[in-house]
């Protein structure tokens, strides 16, 4: 209860702060999303809803009523007391019979129904599984694309450079048009894609705004700091996804709660025992009678059992079923976490190789050219396509980065890290 008011406390002043543009971190965003997501309240509510009817596990049957008349001749002279002393004939009657509860079966039912609410916890867990991830997918992709936004801010200034030098240098007569005007069109080019990475930026804030629950134009930025995890020396084995999904634990429960019906229609293969009591009046001086009587139900009776016996032998079967589609499952998960796992592994390498090799020769290419450049040496259109080329492999990082990045995400899912 008091992690919750906490969690409420800091999901409040997440709120509060972002309306003035505030940085948040992914675990306060996260926060957000399990106190505040609608899908919360909702199985919450069916939570509480099923406690609640299971509250009623252990009632008695209702008693039963009866009143009239008994065995009342048709002649209403009949009724009265004759003139030799003899008594009336008929009788008023009330009455009433209560089935008496099974400890036994009372105790299976309240077992069945304590339990159901369980299924609908680790259904809620799943779903907050699959917000949180996406949440993570959006807070990644708009980390990728600041990142971008910076390359190309910093490439906007070399053009820009580029086309000024270029220009004094036609004026001079000491270059050539052609790679000046070649250089003005990526410069356009470049402020298209800043527009298009700008309009990416407000659909992933509206993304992470809608999973908070909060209005979805309300203005907040992130922190961009980032860890790529490492799953090399985890085992993706059917113990790991047991553990950790929710949707596998939601079918334990539900394979529980099969056993569970099947003993509670065992238990109404009891007996059940009852209690008449019955009080009449007599009419025309006839004294007053009462009866009472004991019940007996057998529902063990072979023309009255077969309901609960195919009941029984129905659950086992559904029980089996539901093991078959959690190994299925799990099977499943496991084949896709190994293959995410290896996607990865290759791609860590062909960053490596970006940030060793690659991108560390294209920029001092660049450098060198432009060092020539500024001497004369070099050409417009010789330092344009070191740029070039730098600037479409530090995108194709970025895009690199962002693949390893997703693949941590699907990664995450799989195994519900929490």
């Amino acid at each position: 209860m008091l992690k919750n008011k906490l969690l409420l406390v800091l999901s409040s002043l997440v709120v509060a702060g972002s309306a003035s543009g505030q940085v948040l971190k992914l675990n306060a965003i996260i926060d957000s999303i399990v106190v505040l997501h609608p899908v919360v309240k909702i199985y919450d509510n069916e939570i509480r809803s099923m406690d609640e009817a299971a509250k009623g596990a252990k009632s008695w049957m209702p008693p039963e009523f009866t009143t009239g008349l008994w065995m009342v001749p048709y002649n209403p002279a009949l009724w009265k007391k004759g003139n030799m002393a003899q008594t009336g004939m008929g009788q008023y009657m009330i009455g009433g019979q209560q089935m008496l509860p099974d400890k036994k079966k009372q105790n299976a039912d309240a077992a069945y129904m304590n339990a159901m609410s369980s299924v609908e916890k680790e259904k809620k867990n799943a779903s907050l599984n699959e917000l949180v991830n996406a949440a993570k997918g959006y807070y990644y992709d708009w980390i990728i694309l600041k990142k971008k936004l910076l390359v190309l801010q910093e490439n906007q200034k070399i053009l820009d450079f580029m086309i000024r030098n270029a220009e004094i240098r036609y004026k001079n007569g000491l270059g050539k048009i052609g790679a000046y005007y070649k250089a003005k069109a990526e410069l356009g080019k470049l402020q298209n894609m800043q527009l298009m990475i700008e309009n990416d930026i407000k659909e992933k804030r509206i993304g992470i705004n809608t999973l908070m629950n909060k209005n979805a134009m309300d203005n907040f930025d992130i922190d961009t700091v980032y860890q790529v995890n490492d799953y090399s020396t985890l085992v993706f084995d059917s113990l790991l996804f047991y553990n950790s999904r929710s949707d596998l634990k939601a079918i334990d429960k539900d394979i529980s709660l099969t056993y569970l019906k099947q003993e509670t229609e065992r238990q109404s293969l009891n007996p059940q025992f009852g209690i008449r009591y019955e009080h009449m009046f007599g009419f025309g001086g006839s004294p007053m009678q009462y009866s009472l009587m004991g019940m007996l139900k057998l529902p063990l009776a072979k023309w009255s059992s077969k309901m609960n016996n195919a009941n029984i032998e129905s659950l086992k079967w559904k029980a089996n079923a539901l093991q078959s589609q959690k190994e299925m499952m799990a099977s499943e998960y496991s084949g896709m976490a190994y293959s995410m796992r290896n996607e990865m592994a290759l791609k860590q390498k062909q960053l490596k190789l970006f940030e060793d090799n690659i991108i560390p020769a294209l920029r001092n290419n660049y450098k060198t050219m432009h060092l020539g450049f500024e001497q004369n040496t070099e050409e417009l259109f010789m330092l344009y396509d070191s740029w070039e080329s730098l600037n479409m492999t530090q995108i194709e990082w970025l895009d690199l980065l962002g693949q390893v990045l997703k693949l941590q995400v699907s990664i995450d899912r799989l195994i519900e890290k929490k």
